[in-house]
């Protein structure tokens, strides 16, 4: 923290523009003699021409200061925006080297700015977010976190737990008053309006996560169904050779696709058949590998093979021979060459799998495809969520177990010892989303994923 740090802040290559980016206690001193300056007027863009060790010039552009406490880092920030071209923000970057700052790793900038207590981690995390979203929906979620719309809700439910804990431990502070006080009917409700609020919480960060980081998906279904030929569809260009003799994908294809604004990952298999040869056998193989992994499976059948009709889970896992990930959606293709028409199914109606119509020759069915896949993955309402990460649903299903748990010790074997540990693990983890019980080597992972220059 106490180093100057320096990196170019654009993305590699050609462009009218490029940022340098300096942040720390010498960034003022490296600016004013890169500019050759006595003085620089904090948030004011000056017009300089920026020098080298023995005054020539590198570029001409523009420089502004940001002295701490108030810039994106916390400390001393200057940024010099020069000409775009690699050569020249490379001279640029070398001299601000020369003059003592070090190359600054990837995403501390927005490190400092966490240490500072500029954001909290929520918001810090937002930061990349932003810059690599991949549809406006995603977009507008990485705003809504980074403003701290994801943080208010964080911070709200961590005021009610604590107001909980208060009052669960005042049982353990007076152990020989005559206060039944877990027996009171408020520890209760207000431990079932915590429940309530957090399955709010996690309904929003679900569709956050899924309109950020994206859905690996896997198409499956025996040879000769349509796979290949939806993927086409799908991504909207042959990304999958399509012929009427079975066997013709024989490895996985992938493909990267939006989908109203869902990013999916999309895998394309070969077929599942019994009498398969050697290399469609080790296809098939990473087919069932393929699927194992997957979060979202489409399930493709003929539209006129009447005994798929209806397939429910169990009838698929016993005829695939494998657990099936959590979402799966049955694509009856074909639909093109029948007269009738399959609505789309609600999960668990009559027990069988959700199942939409579509075809791959036409695109019909196409739209009830991807309003199925919204509701599948809970991405129904992207302009109320916010950017989440599997990380953040990973703590708030710890703290959905742990109010379980407390909830399940009321009403068994009431213990104010009990109830407030799970309480307290509750409230860790809480912590550790916003960063305020964060270990370092987690910031460091975290911190890795950004880009050089933020």
């Amino acid at each position: 923290m106490g180093d100057t740090i320096a990196a170019i802040a654009t993305a590699p290559g050609l462009g009218g523009i490029g940022v340098i980016r300096l942040s720390g206690p010498e960034a003022l001193a490296a600016g004013l003699k890169l500019t050759g300056r006595r003085s620089l007027t904090p948030r004011y863009a000056h017009y300089v021409r920026l020098r080298d060790g023995a005054g020539e010039t590198l570029d001409e552009g523009l420089v502004i200061y940001f002295p701490g406490p108030h810039s994106f880092t916390g400390e001393d920030v200057v940024e010099l925006q020069g000409h775009g071209g690699p050569v020249v923000l490379a001279a640029l970057l070398e001299r601000c080297l020369e003059l003592g700052a070090r190359q600054a790793n990837p995403g501390e900038f927005t490190q400092r700015a966490f240490l500072n207590d500029r954001m909290d981690l929520l918001q810090a995390e937002a930061v990349a977010d932003l810059i690599s979203a991949r549809s406006l929906g995603a977009h507008r979620a990485a705003l809504r976190s980074l403003s701290g719309a994801f943080s208010t809700a964080v911070h709200a439910l961590e005021a009610q737990l604590s107001s909980l804990r208060v009052w669960v431990e005042a049982a353990l502070d007076f152990p020989d008053e005559d206060l039944d006080l877990l027996a009171d009917p408020a520890v209760a409700e207000r431990l079932s309006t915590l429940e309530s609020d957090l399955a709010a919480l996690l309904a929003q960060s679900q569709s956050g996560r899924v309109m950020n980081e994206g859905v690996r998906a896997v198409l499956l279904g025996e040879p000769n169904v349509g796979k290949s030929s939806l993927m086409n569809r799908l991504t909207q260009h042959e990304t999958s050779i399509v012929t009427d003799r079975p066997g013709t994908t024989r490895d996985i294809v992938r493909e990267q696709v939006l989908i109203d604004g869902i990013p999916l990952l999309l895998l394309d298999t070969a077929g599942l058949r019994d009498n398969a040869d050697v290399i469609e056998a080790e296809g098939i193989r990473r087919a069932q590998a393929a699927a194992g992994e997957a979060e979202l499976l489409l399930y493709v059948s003929d539209f006129r093979d009447t005994a798929q009709a209806g397939l429910t889970r169990g009838e698929l896992e016993a005829r695939l021979g494998w657990a099936l990930p959590p979402v799966v959606l049955h694509l009856r293709n074909k639909s093109d060459l029948c007269p009738e028409a399959l609505q789309p199914s609600a999960a668990g109606e009559k027990g069988s799998l959700p199942a939409v119509a579509v075809s791959a020759r036409t695109g019909a069915g196409l739209e009830a495809l991807k309003a199925a896949l919204k509701s599948a993955l809970g991405a129904q309402a992207p302009e109320g969520s916010f950017s989440a990460r599997t990380r953040h649903l990973a703590l708030l299903e710890t703290v959905k177990g742990s109010l379980a748990e407390a909830r399940s010790i009321l009403q068994s074997f009431p213990s104010a010892d009990l109830v407030a540990d799970q309480l307290r693990r509750a409230h860790d983890a809480l912590g550790e989303m916003t960063g305020e019980v964060t270990p370092d080597d987690l910031l460091g992972r975290i911190f890795s994923t950004f880009c050089i220059g933020k």
